[in-house]
């Protein structure tokens, strides 16, 4: 089974390719468009800021490419709000691949959110094996509300999407390879879908 993990120059990409390590699994970090086609499973990863992030996807276009992969896409923290229909944060227009706009937390709460939240409501594979209300790792200013796409929930001042899907792609807000076993699990069933 051949990985790629998305390189475009916004990635927690290195605890990723730790995190896979410690499964047994091997991953390849390419930003070559035939590459990634040729891959079984993709990750699409995220740290920084929305519209700096498109623009490096664009610069490459990758921004093309992705929503046409037909193999199991996995969007995490920036990476699953690039795969929006727009982020508030820069005005950004997204990939268009899950019908929903990313918003700015409201001003009464501290942003980022940092630190472990309870994913709940789980309606995916992703989540087999993996308690209902597990805390997961998140670093986030910004949200997908939750729509039709949802597969997990968590909430901070409000309910929110903490995993999106739809057809091969997946997203989702907390970050997997920073969460401990039940973030390992998520990544290993991702893996064996």
């Amino acid at each position: 089974m051949k990985t790629t993990i998305i390189d475009y120059g916004a990635g927690n990409i290195q605890s990723i390719l730790f995190a896979l390590e410690r499964l047994g699994y091997e991953a390849t970090l390419s930003a070559d468009a035939s590459e990634i086609e040729r891959s079984d499973k993709i990750i699409f990863p995220g740290v920084g800021e929305a519209s700096t992030a498109m623009e490096k996807l664009k610069a490459t276009g990758l921004h093309n490419l992705i929503p046409q992969l037909t193999q199991p896409v996995l969007g995490i923290c920036l990476g699953m709000q690039l795969m929006c229909r727009y982020s508030e944060e820069g005005n950004t227009q997204g990939l268009n691949i899950f019908d929903v706009d990313v918003c700015k937390f409201s001003s009464i709460l501290k942003v980022p959110q940092v630190g472990w939240n309870t994913v709940y409501d789980y309606k995916s594979e992703l989540f087999q094996g993996i308690s209902e209300k597990e805390y997961m790792y998140s670093v986030h200013s910004y949200y997908a509300p939750i729509v039709e796409e949802t597969i997990a929930c968590s909430q901070y001042g409000i309910p929110y999407s903490a995993a999106l899907q739809k057809d091969n792609f997946y997203g989702v807000q907390f970050h997997p390879e920073k969460s401990s076993k039940m973030g390992a699990r998520l990544l290993k069933n991702f893996l064996e879908l």
